[in-house]
């Protein structure tokens, strides 16, 4: 039986976070748009960014803010299929918030350019 995606590991300027199921990766670089004229349609391209989400928890004795860099770093994308993609230039965006009871989330989004990508 083929193995499929499952499990996905973040580290975030050289620190393992550990994440819950139903993080989302939308891989960034050059991508095509149509473009219609006449009766014929082209294409054009344009770049696009990257975007990691994904949830953490707070855990005893944890800052909350090493969750949080205002500046950029490296972060890698691990997948249990062998697949790792890495950005040197992430950054964090949105709002740093938590939820209480119901298990201390923290919602966690980076942007990026074009990854690389390595496979195992």
């Amino acid at each position: 039986m083929t193995q499929v995606l499952g499990i996905v590991d973040i580290v975030w300027q050289g620190r393992n976070i550990p994440v819950e199921k139903g993080a989302k990766l939308v891989l960034g670089g050059i991508v095509n748009s149509g473009v219609e004229y006449g009766r014929k349609v082209g294409r054009a391209q344009s770049f696009v960014k990257s975007e990691v989400e994904a949830t953490t928890a707070v855990e005893r004795g944890q800052k909350f803010k090493e969750l949080y860099g205002v500046g950029e770093g490296e972060l890698q994308v691990q997948c249990d299929t062998g697949q790792v993609f890495t950005w040197p230039d992430a950054f964090l965006v949105d709002r740093r918030e938590m939820t209480g009871g119901e298990g201390g989330k923290v919602p966690l989004k980076w942007e990026a350019g074009e990854p690389e990508e390595i496979s195992a």
